[in-house]
Order: C-alpha cells, then sequence, then structure tokens
C-alpha cells in the first residue's frame, strides 16, 4: 500500500508501463537521464527506449505499487511485476524497488532492484 503521493513524473511512468506506451514511457525521462536495471546500466533517451521497448513493452510488463517511501529526496517505491518474462530464479510474486530521483518535472535516475528480505 502506497505511503506517500508519488510525483506526477512517477505517476506518468508507472500509468504507461501498464499501457505499454513507449512514448509516454520516454516522456518521462530526462534527456540525460540513468537507468540501472538489475546492474546494467542505460544511459540518455536512446539506450533508455532501446531497453524500455525490448524489456517493458515487448515483455508486456505491468506494474502494481506498492511501499512507497521518501528517503532523502528519492522516492522508494517496492513494485509487483509481471508480464510474459522468464521466471527462473526470481520470487513469486516478483517485487522489485525502484528508486526514482525526480527533477524539473522528470526523472533523471531510476535504479530498479531485486532486493533481498533483511530483518531488522
Amino acid at each position: 500500500m502506497a505511503t506517500l503521493a508519488l510525483p506526477k513524473p512517477v505517476e506518468d511512468y508507472l500509468a504507461a508501463a501498464n499501457a505499454h506506451d513507449l512514448d509516454a514511457l520516454i516522456a518521462t525521462f530526462a534527456p540525460d537521464a540513468l537507468v540501472n536495471d538489475a546492474r546494467r546500466e542505460f544511459r540518455g533517451m536512446r539506450a533508455i527506449r532501446r531497453w524500455l521497448a525490448e524489456e517493458l513493452i515487448a515483455a508486456k510488463v505491468t506494474k502494481k505499487i506498492g511501499d512507497v517511501r521518501e528517503h532523502y529526496g528519492e522516492v522508494v517505491a517496492d513494485v509487483i511485476i509481471d508480464g510474459e518474462f522468464d521466471r527462473t530464479g526470481l520470487p513469486d510474486p516478483v517485487v522489485l524497488t525502484h528508486y526514482f530521483t525526480v527533477r524539473d518535472g522528470r526523472i533523471v535516475r531510476l535504479i530498479i532492484i531485486l532486493n533481498e528480505s533483511v530483518r531488522s
């Protein structure tokens, strides 16, 4: 359950991802944005567009928002992922932590990690 209101670019990113709308997705990013997905880095619009097309749109990935929190200006969201992708070795459900950095109405950095649960 979300505990923090999402910034508009993050809301727009999630809506576009679930609609499989590549142009709307890419519009949420700054021109020089950085995405790191599972320790793979994508810099700039061309690389991010290719990542979105090949790994989100083609696999019909959907994202359901879970817990959301703010940490030093970043939006940290636990997101349940579904779609047509290889689930070998992945937990069920697949929950990926998304770390969004937003500046001037655009996503400037997105880091996506499959975190392991740690007891505190």
